[in-house]
């Protein structure tokens, strides 16, 4: 007997969360959602860098890396070919900094690409990077 109103209530509730009883009761409009068409992403490229590693002294190692931006929108463009030689510079500085042991595994190119689009984020700032794309990445 205290089965049924409680069965009730639970079927009351889903089609009130679920959206069919408002509808039902007129108490809201069926909004429509529509789908905005993204506008491809846009890819700049970055000259080939080479720098050395912060590492022993006795046994220098490198590291050679082309890359490519990726940027929302051609409006992005200018910006961002405007702050490259000053990307170039924040990418080496950063390379320059770091030791071989830290290229090591997904992780550490995981890491490099996200400094890698803090770094690009601050000098192109009116412009939104979405990505740094490795072309190729060797150490050596």
């Amino acid at each position: 007997m205290l089965a049924v109103p409680v069965l009730l209530g639970v079927i009351g509730a889903g089609l009130w969360f679920t959206g069919i009883l408002p509808r039902l009761l007129g108490h809201g409009t069926a909004t429509q959602v529509h789908a905005v068409a993204a506008a491809p992403p846009v890819y700049i490229d970055v000259p080939e860098m080479v720098a050395n590693l912060n590492g022993n002294p006795r046994r220098p190692s490198y590291v050679k890396l082309r890359a490519k931006l990726e940027v929302a929108g051609s409006a992005d463009t200018g910006p961002v070919q405007a702050a490259m030689p000053r990307l170039i510079d924040l990418f080496q500085t950063h390379l320059r900094d770091m030791r071989p042991e830290e290229f090591r595994g997904s992780a550490g190119t995981y890491r490099l690409r996200e400094e890698l689009i803090a770094r690009a984020t601050l000098v192109a700032a009116p412009a939104h990077i979405q990505d740094v794309l490795f072309e190729e990445l060797l150490v050596q």
